[in-house]
């Protein structure tokens, strides 16, 4: 894998000229970046952990948590578009799919985009235990799934879906699915309206008596929580730790900008000048920059395995969510009503943080997932 500084420069101008000048409409409007998702496409980072070969970038962990960081602080929405699409390119690459040169090529090129579509309402959290079940007839696949929160629903040209396998009866037999938009039985529940991410298009999608072909597994018959594990899980919470972290680097941006603007008339001073404002500042910073720090380090851990990374991919979720949820609420209260009354993007940057702490796996059960190989007990 290479380490290409200049895709995190790409990324930064982007996010700068691009993403951020059009966050807050998105967000308002609660509407698809499709600029963004463009601008991101033609600097070719889509492709960002395809190979050369096919025209991509190569890029490894390390370059992904630090680009989806750099999209994040511009808009948390965009930001999670581009982590579902790079984890779903992941389990592409991985696969036997026939077109699957194909497709990453386009990717590459940016004309593809790709997202996940796990969750359902029947296992909620649980994203690794699809209730639904795929049935086999006359040499076609029959998916009947109905999926919750499906970012970019409606959106993506192709979609990475889960199901139980046909001869399954266990959570974990599972198998993954190449679907693409216009697939017969293909619908999207209606817009997304939420409190965060409002411009990420996490709709429920359903698929319904939907044939495709048995060449279109990802996975193995009933391997698909194998890949899930071993492929997405990884990838996931890297790209979802870097989103809360960037939300985070924003905010107490924004604060700090608040600090040294906003003044005191009475006293002739900036608000930068009271003491206890400045440490709440400075708490919030050292734990962003450990949340950070970790993100580094289990990204570093991901590319260079050993027996502490399963724990590390399980920790930086959890640290990076929770973190954002503080760093945010702290932000909020150093801006006082200048935040309260939506004068600064702190109070998105609030919803935002909100929206990826309850995202799975939830904290809670990472907490649960720690703690059992923190006792050498099995996870599931």
């Amino acid at each position: 894998m290479s380490t290409n500084g200049n895709a995190i420069a790409k990324a930064r101008d982007i996010a700068g000229r691009v993403i951020g000048p059009a966050a807050a409409e998105h967000d308002q409007a609660g509407d698809w970046p499709g600029s963004s998702i463009q601008a991101l496409g033609d600097a070719g980072l889509l492709g960002l952990n395809v190979s050369k070969e096919l025209g991509g970038l190569d890029a490894g962990p390390s370059e992904f948590v630090a680009i989806a960081e750099e999209i994040a602080a511009a808009c948390a929405s965009t930001a999670m578009i581009f982590v579902m699409h790079i984890c779903g390119t992941e389990v592409i690459k991985q696969s036997s799919l026939p077109e699957r040169d194909k497709v990453l090529s386009d990717i590459a090129n940016g004309k593809h985009l790709t997202t996940l579509a796990f969750s359902e309402r029947g296992s909620r959290s649980h994203f690794w235990a699809p209730v639904s079940q795929v049935a086999e007839d006359n040499g076609s696949h029959v998916l009947n799934c109905e999926k919750s929160y499906v970012t970019s629903a409606g959106h993506a040209k192709s979609y990475v879906v889960s199901t139980r396998a046909a001869a399954g009866s266990g959570i974990t037999e599972s198998s993954l699915y190449y679907v693409e938009a216009g697939t017969p039985g293909f619908s999207v529940a209606g817009p997304w309206n939420g409190l965060g991410m409002r411009a990420n298009a996490s709709s429920p999608m359903k698929l319904e008596n939907s044939r495709v072909s048995p060449d279109s597994l990802l996975s193995p018959s009933g391997g698909g929580f194998g890949v899930m594990m071993s492929v997405v899980l990884p990838w996931f919470q890297l790209g979802t730790s870097a989103v809360a972290n960037g939300i985070g680097r924003a905010a107490l941006e924004a604060a700090a900008g608040h600090l040294n603007s906003a003044r005191l008339e009475h006293l002739d001073v900036t608000l930068a000048s009271q003491p206890e404002l400045r440490a709440r500042l400075a708490s919030a910073r050292v734990a962003l920059d450990a949340s950070r720090a970790l993100t580094a380090e289990a990204a570093r851990s991901v590319e260079n395995p050993d027996d502490s990374t399963m724990l590390r991919v399980l920790e930086v979720k959890a640290c990076a969510s929770e973190t954002a949820l503080d760093v945010t609420d702290k932000a909020m209260r150093l801006c006082g009503g200048a935040a309260f009354s939506r004068q600064l993007p702190v109070e998105r940057y609030l919803r935002d943080a909100r929206a990826g702490s309850v995202m799975a796996p939830t904290t809670d059960a990472l907490y649960d997932f720690i703690g059992k190989a923190l006792l050498g007990l099995p996870l599931f």
